[in-house]
């Protein structure tokens, strides 16, 4: 649906831009093999940067939340909640036709016909993901919200999920209920859509975007709306500030106190993960508030503006562009080895790209890994830019 440019709270959209350029920029690399430590994800335990990318996100959707919901007077209604239903289920859609983008098999087994071809991939469809947790959490964390209303039966809500989450993990997790081996979170999501519908990126069946995390990550959702609440309510901005520079403090400092218990994760996405990431999106939301809102340095964030303004769409657009130039478009070249032979190989549209002008430019390192990821997020952030000049919000 396209609609036109509304009044919005800028440092909101803002911050919702620089997370989606961070999601891009962390997903894109020039090289696996070649990341700087701050743009990896932590191997279990423990927090870097790009841990914080994703809670973020669902904090700034809860934020928004608080926005959004004044048309329906914040209560449930039959309006709120086919609107909170229907967006859930179209984004959770949306992703699970991203996982299955290009729809075939682009390796496919030369033994096997198209069709039986075609069946391994869909046998092997990944359910779950980046969008559908996004989903999921936007429909518990909205209608908690607009059921509830009230900031302190919302803060209850939010320790309640944490509090089930936590238990789940303990009592029906193994002897180290928080770590890869003995979580029962994997389990779970293995018993609801079967063992080849997991993601296997730890080396075993474990999805980071499964099914118990959607509790803690509606948490999230739920101190993203009462922060957003705040704002929307609070009368003079720089008091506004105030207030969330003290809660952002509070929270972060709560994350990392309980992370003696319970160990920061954001693959369980665990309660002092939700804590410490929220801690930061509060600081940084403060950050923005009092450089942009009240100090009026919109136009240095121009181009993240424009990138949160249409997130869903730049962040849908990079991973079909992804795929397309990584596992469609692709040929035979001959490639000189190291023993002074001639090899053909195959070789895709982003590699050619990579080793052609990054390489070319900074060598084979993190240096040309980044390039190759800041290029990318610029291609995206220029799209954003000519839909935000012509004033249009591509929204699901």
């Amino acid at each position: 649906m396209v609609k036109e440019l509304t009044h919005r709270y800028t440092a909101l959209d803002v911050l919702r831009g620089m997370t989606i350029a961070g999601m891009i920029l962390v997903n894109n690399p020039g090289s696996w093999g070649k990341i700087f430590p701050p743009l990896k994800h932590a191997a279990w335990h423990g927090c870097t940067p790009t841990d914080l990318v994703f809670p973020f996100f669902l904090f700034i959707v809860g934020a928004a939340l608080a926005f959004a919901f004044a048309k329906y007077n914040d209560t449930l209604n039959s309006s709120s909640v086919k609107k909170v239903v229907t967006r859930s289920a179209m984004i959770f859609i949306t992703g699970l036709l991203l996982n299955a983008f290009p729809f075939y098999n682009t390796s496919p087994n030369p033994e096997l016909s198209f069709g039986a071809n075609w069946m391994v991939y869909i046998e092997n469809l990944r359910v779950f993901g980046v969008l559908q947790r996004i989903a999921l959490c936007y429909l518990v964390g909205a209608l908690l919200s607009l059921w509830l209303q009230k900031p302190k039966k919302i803060i209850i809500a939010g320790i309640t999920l944490m509090f089930v989450h936590w238990s789940i993990l303990v009592i029906f997790g193994g002897e180290d209920p928080f770590s890869k081996e003995g979580t029962i979170a994997g389990n779970i999501d293995v018993a609801i859509v079967g063992i080849t519908h997991v993601y296997k990126g730890f080396g075993m069946p474990f999805d980071p975007e499964g099914l118990l995390g959607v509790l803690s990550g509606s948490a999230t959702v739920l101190f993203g709306y009462l922060i957003g609440g705040l704002i929307r309510k609070s009368k003079e901005k720089i008091n506004a500030v105030a207030d969330l520079y003290t809660i952002g403090l509070i929270a972060l400092g709560a994350g990392v106190v309980l992370s003696a218990i319970i160990p920061i994760n954001k693959p369980l996405w665990t309660p002092s993960y939700v804590l410490y990431a929220g801690g930061w999106s509060v600081l940084l939301l403060s950050l923005f508030i009092y450089f942009i809102d009240i100090k009026g340095k919109e136009k240095i964030f121009f181009p993240f503006k424009a990138l949160g303004l249409n997130p869903l769409f730049a962040f849908v657009m990079a991973a079909i562009f992804a795929k397309t130039f990584g596992r469609i478009i692709k040929w035979q070249t001959l490639v000189s080895q190291d023993d002074g032979s001639i090899k053909e190989v195959t070789i895709s549209a982003s590699n050619w790209f990579y080793q052609n002008v990054c390489v070319s430019l900074l060598g084979h390192n993190e240096w040309g890994s980044l390039l190759y990821a800041l290029i990318y997020v610029s291609v995206f952030t220029g799209m954003a830019i000519f839909l935000y000049k012509r004033k249009i919000v591509i929204k699901l």
